[in-house]
């Protein structure tokens, strides 16, 4: 009986965030405007990216990679969101649902990956600059690139396959605004301790595992930094690092708290509102941070501004919508 139920379930309903519609039309308007803003600044620092010389750097080549990960991380969940907000029956399909979760911790798994590659790209630019242009070229930095893509896809692969063989015979009402893994465990009507316990392994290594390749890559620049006796040595590397620091800060506390904290206290209330941030609010943020405390950003979004860079961003432009 519970093959046969699991098997005709052809759709689930998403509770969303609010209940009311004076608040459901409030969120609405708030995250179509931070929606708007992640696409358009995203899709801005990768041309700005692309068109400036002086950006064609390892540390901007992650970046672009960054933005476009932003961009498709927060495509995966807002648009859905917004359409719930404004409907009175918020559901999505059985296909549908596993299909968001599974882009979702793919580009969720990447984006960790990028923030330790950068780490790492800052690590051997400031200890070991001489080597820097040797172990950071351009066919390694496409090879990190890349991994990082195949071990989110692959990760993602694991993760939502345990999920969707799970047995869904009691409820088909997810307690959360998109598909996760966490509201769906509570909708099956079997043990899925051994499930969640890989699950929040596979979460652990990951969160974990690219904390750690920061952690270590900050330790090895602060102490080389503090052993720089020129005082504008010091401000400049660690206004370089900055901006990283704390996109890193605002995406992994969230993250940690929604995926490794006790079960015992779990909420799917303060669940949802974790989620609004690190999949709705920080890709916004993101390139905010990085052209707010990046002078070589600000530097090349001036020259677009005052016209320098005009002529070849039209070409640019014209090129590509051929």
């Amino acid at each position: 009986m519970t093959r046969k139920n699991h098997t005709l379930l052809t759709e689930f309903i998403l509770l969303g965030l609010a209940d009311t519609l004076e608040l459901q039309i409030i969120l609405f308007s708030l995250f179509l405007v931070i929606y708007t803003l992640t696409v358009l600044g995203n899709a801005g620092m990768i041309l700005l990216i692309r068109i400036d010389s002086q950006l064609h750097t390892p540390m901007y080549f992650f970046l672009a990679n960054l933005s476009f990960v932003d961009i498709c991380y927060s495509s995966t969940i807002t648009p859905k969101m917004l359409v719930d907000l404004l409907s009175e029956k918020k559901t999505i399909s059985f296909a549908g649902c596993f299909l968001q979760m599974y882009f979702f911790i793919a580009l969720a798994t990447t984006e960790c990956i990028l923030f330790g590659l950068m780490a790492y790209d800052r690590y051997v630019a400031i200890c070991n600059p001489l080597l820097y242009s040797l172990v950071m070229s351009r066919t390694v930095c496409l090879k990190m690139a890349a991994g990082a893509f195949v071990a989110g896809l692959l990760n993602s692969m694991v993760n939502t396959s345990y999920v969707s063989i799970l047995p869904f015979c009691s409820s088909n009402v997810i307690h959360h605004f998109f598909c996760d893994s966490s509201p769906l465990f509570k909708l099956s009507c079997s043990d899925t301790h051994l499930e969640e316990s890989i699950i929040s392994t596979f979460a652990g290594v990951n969160l974990v595992g690219t904390l750690l390749v920061i952690l270590t890559s900050y330790s090895y620049i602060l102490f080389s930094i503090f052993r720089t006796h020129s005082g504008e040595g010091r401000h400049r590397a660690l206004s370089t690092c900055a901006s990283h620091l704390t996109a890193i800060i605002l995406f992994y506390a969230t993250a940690i708290y929604s995926y490794l904290r006790p079960s015992s206290s779990y909420s799917l209330n303060q669940d949802k509102v974790a989620s609004v941030f690190y999949t709705v609010v920080i890709p916004m943020l993101n390139p905010l941070i990085y052209s707010l405390r990046n002078k070589e950003v600000k530097k090349a979004l001036w020259n677009v501004i005052t016209r320098k860079r005009i002529p070849s961003f039209l070409w640019f432009l014209a090129k590509h919508l051929k």
